[in-house]
């Protein structure tokens, strides 16, 4: 099984994935009722999960025999 870190890939793309979902959510109410650290804190959220989804992928294309 492909791991990366010591977990597998399919874990870290879910992470990445609710990362981006739950980071959107807050980002959304954040700006929605006025909070700007919520706001600030989604939007961590889903630039973190975007990065783990660019490593993934980047170490997914890394393994591949060319």
């Amino acid at each position: 099984m492909a791991t990366n870190s010591g977990l597998p890939r399919g874990a870290i793309k879910l992470a990445a994935l609710v990362l981006i979902v739950v980071g959107f959510l807050l980002l959304a109410s954040g700006y929605r009722y006025g909070y700007f650290g919520t706001a600030i804190g989604g939007g961590v959220l889903v630039v973190f999960g975007i990065v783990l989804l660019i490593a993934k992928i980047a170490a997914r294309n890394k393994d591949k025999p060319t």
